[in-house]
């Protein structure tokens, strides 16, 4: 019988509310792990920015971010049973396998989920990277959620295909997933038009933002892309400081909306 794996914590300084050291991974398992039972699955959102709210540098994320940042974007896919991201970081990022750690894949395996978590895109044209390793290395499952009519290439790695009207809408895409592919929690990677459309259809329960220490200033994608018909309130849970990055938890819907 193998040895259990132990994953190795990621220690953050906790600024609020003031508890010293914290193991982010433990507290973002919790969460992810053992979601609220509901109607829905539980959705967090994580995403990056600088200091003045853009959400990429030179068209990427790459640039931004630094190890700690790295690990806490893998954590989070450890845990969560499906990854949720759009069409447009898709072409951007050219995803490999969602989880490459093997180590992380153990765990998962050993906590009862399947090695990798499920893939879900976001896509109104089918127009994605095909060849790139998310598609060819044939690990994992991807969901395509899509207004095209259009069918996809042969791929390796396996592809259900969800067909939408006028938009994709994303109760109906999260209650199937939760229905047919038992996901009860999805960590959405991006970007700005995919938060957009979830904030404003109240289906975020969490926003995982860390603020990188740096200023780019005009020209970047901000953060969210669209506008709300009317501010949404978030509440903020925690805040923990490693490698000058802060690390946030917002719970959105909730503390106060904007105002005078």
């Amino acid at each position: 019988m193998s040895e259990p794996i132990e994953l190795r914590p990621i220690w953050m300084d906790c600024l609020i509310p003031a508890r010293g050291r914290q193991d982010f991974g433990a507290m973002v398992e919790e969460l992810l792990r053992e979601p609220p039972a509901g109607r829905r699955p539980y959705v967090a959102c994580n995403f990056i920015a600088t200091l003045d709210g853009r959400a990429t540098v030179g068209g990427s994320t790459e640039p931004l971010g630094f190890q700690t940042d790295a690990r806490v974007l893998m954590r989070m896919r450890t845990f969560a049973d499906a990854v949720l991201i759009g069409a447009g970081t898709m072409r951007v990022e050219r995803y490999d396998r969602m989880l490459p750690v093997p180590r992380l894949r153990g765990y998962r395996e050993q906590i009862g989920l399947p090695e990798d978590p499920l893939t879900a895109i976001v896509t109104q044209t089918m127009d994605l990277p095909w060849d790139a390793g998310l598609f060819t290395d044939g690990h994992g499952q991807v969901v395509l959620a899509t207004t095209s009519p259009d069918s996809p290439p042969r791929t390796q790695t396996e592809v259900e295909v969800l067909r939408y009207d006028d938009a994709v809408d994303f109760g109906s895409l999260f209650a199937h997933l939760q229905r047919e592919r038992g996901v009860e929690s999805i960590s959405c990677e991006g970007g700005p038009t995919v938060l957009h459309a979830l904030v404003a259809e109240g289906l975020v329960d969490d926003l995982f933002l860390t603020q990188n220490p740096v200023l780019v200033g005009d020209g970047e994608r901000s953060l969210m892309r669209g506008t709300l018909p009317a501010p949404v309130p978030a509440e903020l849970v925690w805040a923990l400081e490693a490698e000058d990055e802060i690390f946030t938890r917002w719970r959105i819907g909730r503390g106060r909306a904007g105002g005078g």
